[in-house]
């Protein structure tokens, strides 16, 4: 199990060992545990002493933002960022926050936690409050350029419309898409959380904390709709692209139409008179073949002014 433990008091930025964390007496105790499930549970059940619907929470395995008040404290789920390019979700950082005292528990890296780590031992967080609304602020300032990098890429396809690159930009509209669904999966949730932490009667969340934590969710609330409207384009597009493949396939279908239609005459002419038989005519004559392969490019040029001037091949 690792972690990290701070208190503050007095505008004093203490680390703490994490065996010495519970029971500090200080203005804010923050403790993080970086942890999986059976570590987090008897740390938090034994050194913390924390209830066994807290430690549920902060352990689950799969979550959702969510805020709900528990005891003396509340709990709030978020969702944000993580550096692990291979993750295809957000990571989530669970938090308890009661008067005094904060935990968090991460199970995958995430890059919030590094930029709120900074500000506490930078003495800019004097209390919970303070780092729940850094913990808000932080992850939505990381996510909103990530959303609007969606939208521009899907500006980009936009403008690169056309038939002959319809399989290539699918592929890019796509994965935009998905990329925006999933966003959209934990944005929602997130807003909702932040709304329903900033209303809670809690003593320990002051005014400057509750109007951080309304920003937050006002942010979360402009990128879900953001990432819904990118879904819905991401959508329209995907269809164009559809229309617009199909349209390419119809074009060359015409034309290789068109060319059988062309040398179909020409290949029964030729065929007819390659048969080994007698009594084809002319077929001894020293002009025949002359006099075929005028008749077959009189035709083959009869049949494509037809198909010009009846504009098919438009």
């Amino acid at each position: 199990m690792s972690g990290f433990a701070y208190s503050v008091s007095n505008g004093q930025v203490n680390e703490v060992p994490l065996k010495q964390a519970p029971g500090q007496q200080a203005e804010l105790l923050w403790v993080h545990l970086t942890v999986g499930n059976e570590e987090a549970q008897h740390w938090l059940g034994g050194e913390a002493k924390l209830p066994d619907y807290v430690i549920d929470a902060l352990t689950a395995a799969e979550t959702r933002p969510r805020c709900d008040a528990m005891g003396p404290g509340a709990f709030i789920n978020l969702r944000g960022p993580s550096p692990d390019p291979e993750l295809d979700e957000l990571a989530s950082v669970r938090i308890y926050a009661q008067a005094g005292t904060v935990y968090s528990v991460t199970r995958r890296p995430l890059n919030a936690l590094d930029e709120v780590r900074k500000l506490v031992v930078g003495g800019m967080v004097a209390d919970p409050g303070d780092l729940i609304a850094e913990f808000a602020m932080a992850i939505t300032a990381e996510l909103d350029p990530i959303v609007a990098q969606l939208g521009d890429d899907l500006d980009a396809c936009e403008s690169e419309l056309e038939a002959t690159r319809a399989f290539e930009l699918r592929r890019q509209v796509t994965r935009t898409r998905i990329e925006a669904i999933g966003y959209r999966r934990f944005l929602v949730p997130q807003r909702s959380a932040l709304e329903k932490l900033a209303t809670l009667p809690c003593d320990w969340l002051h005014d400057d904390d509750r109007q951080h934590l309304v920003t937050a969710a006002d942010r979360a609330a402009r990128m879900a709709e953001e990432v819904e409207a990118i879904r819905e384009r991401a959508g329209l597009m995907h269809e164009t692209l559809t229309d617009l493949r199909g349209e390419l396939i119809d074009q060359r279908s015409l034309i290789i139409a068109i060319a059988a239609m062309i040398f179909l005459p020409l290949t029964f002419i030729t065929g007819l008179y390659g048969m080994n038989v007698e009594g084809l005519p002319y077929a001894h004559e020293p002009w025949a073949f002359d006099a075929i392969m005028a008749l077959c490019t009189i035709i083959g040029v009869g049949i494509t002014v037809y198909f010009v001037r009846q504009h098919w091949t438009r």
